[in-house]
């Protein structure tokens, strides 16, 4: 199987994408390799890690699918636990205000994602869909690199075409290792489980009032100044 959802951001910097489904510590290997990945940003709970795991330092594996020297950075965030609940999401604009939230109480967890890309790695964000939690970081990120927010609404919204395979995938993943879960938790008819652009609009607009410059946030954040200006060299 694959990262799903995937794509690059700023000049290439940013790989955006879904969890590692399906993939051995060959594949994974090969993946990484064939993307020029330094850096893996795992925003996913422990629970989620435990499920589908990376297997990019296998002790089992051999020697020839070993991959190359990459930096794997678990910085996770549960979305039930921060913010609010995801059941209470019932329109698009509870979904950018969710997204809100999380910055309002987590914001160094936005700063700690971005600092690989800071440091020049070419970096892979993920989550476990490559939505939500994935969008907020990477809208973030989009616009320290000099992206529009109109960039950033085109990203996220990108996500929409995606979501069919990926929500199969995450399903059949669950029941494998969680019998017992519904399968209406995977209904596309969820709004947490849809990429609107009113939600990312209403996280947009929220940010710029609250926040205003993308780049101070970032340093109040915990960045440095030249890690945030080293965000800014190209998009």
């Amino acid at each position: 199987m694959a990262v799903l959802n995937l794509r690059a951001l700023a000049g290439g910097r940013i790989l955006r994408g879904s969890q590692p489904f399906g993939l051995d510590a060959a594949a994974t290997s090969g993946f990484l390799a064939e993307h020029g990945i330094q850096a893996i940003v795992d925003l996913r709970s422990e629970l989620e890690r435990s499920l589908v795991p990376w297997l990019v330092h296998d002790a089992d594996a051999p020697a020839a699918v070993v991959p190359p020297a990459v930096e794997l950075i678990n910085n996770p965030l549960d979305p039930n636990a921060v913010a609010g609940s995801l059941q209470a999401v019932e329109t698009a604009e509870d979904l950018g205000e969710l997204y809100l939230g999380w910055i309002r109480i987590r914001p160094e967890w936005v700063a700690d994602a971005l600092r690989p890309v800071a440091s020049g790695k070419r970096t892979l964000i993920h989550c476990s869909l490559g939505k939500d939690r994935t969008g907020v970081v990477s809208a973030v990120g989009l616009l320290a690199a000099g992206g529009t927010e109109d960039q950033v609404v085109s990203d996220y919204v990108a996500t929409t075409e995606n979501l069919p395979d990926v929500l199969k995938v995450m399903a059949e993943t669950w029941r494998l290792s969680v019998p017992s879960t519904p399968a209406e938790y995977f209904s596309p008819d969820l709004m947490i489980l849809q990429s609107p652009e009113a939600a990312i609009r209403h996280f947009l607009a929220g940010f710029a009032q609250e926040f205003g410059d993308v780049r101070a946030f970032l340093r109040e954040a915990g960045l440095t100044a030249v890690e945030v200006e080293s965000l800014g060299n190209g998009t």
